[in-house]
């Protein structure tokens, strides 16, 4: 099912590529052989890049089944100490800690402690994932364009071709406005609908355009094979290199500059990694190696084979349409559109997936990520990014209408973001599969030498259209750099003011602090000591709630955190204090903040935690005591017994106290709340048992009637300010974070709280 479905989005690409691989080479490069020399080109570079290096090996880098640049860069986050993320280096042991399952150490060798010796090395790792990831996003805005616009030139040559009953002047005037802006309309309308269906989700968008698909490549195929018998079987024999060699023999700048044409080929290659989040490893190598890579063999052997034997004969005899016969031409243009349309999806996805790692590992300002299935969830959807890919795509297409200025970009954004990818996987290589670096520079020497040909070629043609490209990269990469440095120094500023854990615990009694009923949740980046807002509100504001909750969401650069080890809690102070610390774990692809019961699962597990801290032998010692692994808790409960509003009480069942308490509190919410309230989950104790020692029953106890007292969420609200010997850059990169952070969506803690229950406190921060 996954393998039907990743037609309609993974190979949508790769399968429309054969409408401006040949198409977008100058009629005058043709010579006698060039029909043989390119061929053997698409044959090689097919089964070179796409076939073993995407299919065969690079899918093997996976992340716990996540792909992309950013997946090849948390591998080497987690196997080499490289990472330039913000983390507390104090607590990364605790942060790290797995239950049973120590971290596993990698034997040390010459070029892990060269690559983590050197903070260089560090930089260039990240500026190269981020780099990557702007490729796929400036590839995802192009690529609709062209696929949608090539598509078009069918159906433009068609439409030229009809006879008007006017005078030769009327007929030129409609000529000129078939050519220039018929196409451009059409693609337009259709790059909107393109982008309209995205909110439906990959599974739907899949089943929707996997048989269009399959019907697509299968006609091409077809159309291949009968143009290698009809015209010209000989075309088979170019899969031989010698033709490669031939080429190369005679290369001249002007043929070089084709070579960036035939990478077009591999268009949507880079996907088939980017999507494996959408899909399975197995599912894309099966439908890659027995049905898409055959087919399109076929498809551009029967093309080179119909041109070799058409040379000069009209003006377009390069365009896959002119090899169709003539009775399918009808049904070739429909396929073709439909086609096209899809042949931009595997792009659009890929970035939507790329944007969530970001956003998950601190290099993307936040936006609104819909997670569109319950079974895989990798398949995301995200409105704003594909909004402005809508507009970026119409504003490419309008302002270029040209298929060889845009296939310039393209064919630069393809074969760079191949040559990151192949620099982070002999890296992956060489520290993650800990193979020799022999083998890693294998890699890196062989297919480096083939991209590297590809790119010499698309930077030829740079001044007609990549420069486009550069500019996209350039905003997007300033983007993503400049809310990565304001997330670091912001949390740098956290660590290097916060406050001791003993200032709150000995010396803030000293003060006059009192303690009012209820919980304070304070949402932290920082896994230990006090946070500096919450210092700077006790001095101003001397009280706070009977139970205090720090919480700190950290990710791991890894894909997914398991329920069973989300959640660490651990005691600040003495019990008497009744002060947690809870540091959710997750990873850049698990999505638990905008969860309606995200504070029910907080409450429920420092429950757990108190039921079984004394009795836990597994727990682990941080900076400020021992802590506890605590998993997403079970629906029943065991400490705690949640209550929801149809729920029946059974008191004989239950401790009686507890019963009056949710009764009355019960019936005070419905008298105040309206019908749109929403649903607030109470707990109370579970039966008597010998096995709960009397002190922590009392502590569980405190803890639900301070939940029945209300609740209130304290959030930090930093202001940022330079120091006026600040350079130019740093300055620029803080600006820009500023207003990426006033203008992006709000902290997703900060979305369902409350505004009756939050608590803003505002804190300078000088950087």
């Amino acid at each position: 099912m996954l393998s039907f479905q990743s037609l309609g989005v993974v190979y949508g690409r790769l399968s429309t590529a054969p409408l401006y691989v040949f198409g977008t080479i100058p009629t005058e490069d043709f010579q006698s052989d060039s029909a043989f020399e390119y061929f053997s080109f698409i044959f090689w570079t097919l089964t070179a890049i796409s076939l073993l290096k995407y299919a065969f090996l690079v899918l093997r880098a996976d992340d716990n089944g996540e792909g992309g640049t950013f997946a090849l860069y948390s591998l080497l986050c987690r196997h080499a100490k490289v990472g330039l993320l913000p983390d507390d280096r104090s607590t990364k042991e605790v942060m790290h800690h797995e239950r049973g399952s120590p971290l596993r150490i990698k034997a040390e060798s010459r070029a892990r402690r060269a690559i983590e010796k050197y903070r260089s090395s560090h930089y260039l790792l990240l500026f190269s994932a981020l780099f990557g990831a702007c490729l796929v996003i400036g590839d995802a805005v192009l690529t609709p364009s062209i696929s949608v616009l090539s598509a078009f030139a069918g159906l433009q040559r068609a439409l030229s071709q009809i006879k008007y009953s006017s005078s030769p002047m009327t007929q030129h005037s409609i000529s000129v406005a078939i050519e220039r802006y018929v196409p451009v309309a059409f693609a337009c309308a259709v790059l909107v609908c393109l982008f309209m269906l995205q909110h439906y989700g990959t599974r739907k968008i899949g089943f929707i355009f996997a048989p269009i698909v399959t019907i697509w490549i299968l006609f091409i195929g077809g159309v291949g094979l009968y143009n290698i018998f009809h015209w010209n079987p000989k075309i088979l024999g170019a899969i031989s290199p010698v033709f490669m060699f031939k080429f190369v023999r005679n290369i001249d700048k002007k043929s070089w500059k084709s070579l960036g044409s035939i990478l077009l080929c591999v268009a949507g290659s880079e996907a088939m990694f980017a999507d494996l989040g959408h899909f399975s490893k197995k599912s894309i190598q099966i439908t890659f190696a027995c049905l898409v890579y055959p087919l399109l063999v076929f498809c551009y052997a029967g093309q080179a084979a119909y041109i070799s034997k058409h040379l000069h004969a009209s003006e377009d005899f390069n365009h896959l349409s002119k090899s169709v016969p003539e009775h399918l031409g009808h049904v070739f243009i429909f396929l073709s559109l439909l086609a096209s349309v899809i042949g931009s999806q595997a792009t659009i996805t890929a970035s939507f997936s790329i944007i969530k790692q970001c956003l998950a590992l601190g290099c993307f300002p936040r936006v609104k990520v819909v997670h569109t299935s319950n079974n895989l969830h990798g398949q995301v959807y995200i409105p704003d990014v594909n909004w402005l890919l809508m507009v970026l795509s119409l504003t490419v297409t309008i302002g270029f209408h040209d298929l060889h200025r845009i296939a310039t970009s393209v064919g630069l954004a393809i074969v760079s973001g191949m040559v990151v990818t192949t620099c982070l996987m002999s890296l992956v290589i060489a520290l993650h599969w800990e193979k020799t670096l022999f083998i890693s520079g294998c890699f890196l020497l062989f297919f480096g030498f083939v991209e590297s040909v590809y790119l010499s070629a698309c930077m030829l043609n740079f001044h007609k259209g990549g420069w486009y490209l550069l500019v996209i990269s350039a905003v997007t990469f300033t983007v993503m750099l400049a809310w990565h440095y304001g997330t670091k120094k912001k949390y740098e500023f956290d660590l290097q003011n916060k406050v001791p854990t003993e200032w709150l615990t000995d010396y803030s009694p000293g003060l006059g602090v009192c303690r009012v009923p209820g919980i304070g949740l304070i949402y932290t980046d920082i896994v230990s000591g006090i946070p500096a807002f919450f210092s700077h509100f006790i001095t101003n504001l001397p009280a706070f709630h009977q139970v205090l909750i720090f919480v700190s969401f950290k990710s791991l650069p890894i894909p997914y955190v398991p329920p069973s080890e989300r959640y660490l809690i651990g005691r600040v102070g003495s019990k008497d204090h009744k002060i947690y610390r809870c540091i959710v774990r997750y990873g850049y692809c698990d999505q638990i903040r905008d969860t309606d019961d995200f504070e029910e699962q907080i409450i429920r597990s420092i429950g757990e935690f108190i039921s079984l801290e004394e009795n836990d032998s597994e727990s682990l010692i941080s900076p400020e005591g021992r802590m506890m692994i605590v998993g997403k808790p079970s629906p029943d409960g065991k400490a705690l017994i949640p209550l929801h509003d149809n729920n029946s009480i059974n008191v004989g069942s239950a401790n009686m106290a507890n019963a009056e308490t949710y009764k009355g509190a019960a019936s005070d919410l419905i008298e105040k709340a309206g019908p749109l309230c929403r649903k607030k989950v109470r707990f109370m104790l579970p039966d008597n048992s010998p096995r709960m020692r009397v002190c922590v029953r009392e502590e569980l106890q405190e803890l639900v009637n301070a939940r029945e007292s209300g609740t209130a969420y304290f959030l930090g609200q930093s202001h940022l300010e330079l120091r006026k010997d600040t350079n130019f850059v740093k300055k620029f990169l803080i600006m820009a974070y500023v207003f990426l952070d006033k203008n992006c969506r709000e902290p997703p803690v900060a979305l369902n709280i409350p505004h009756a229950a939050l608590v803003e406190v505002g804190i300078v921060c000088t950087i």
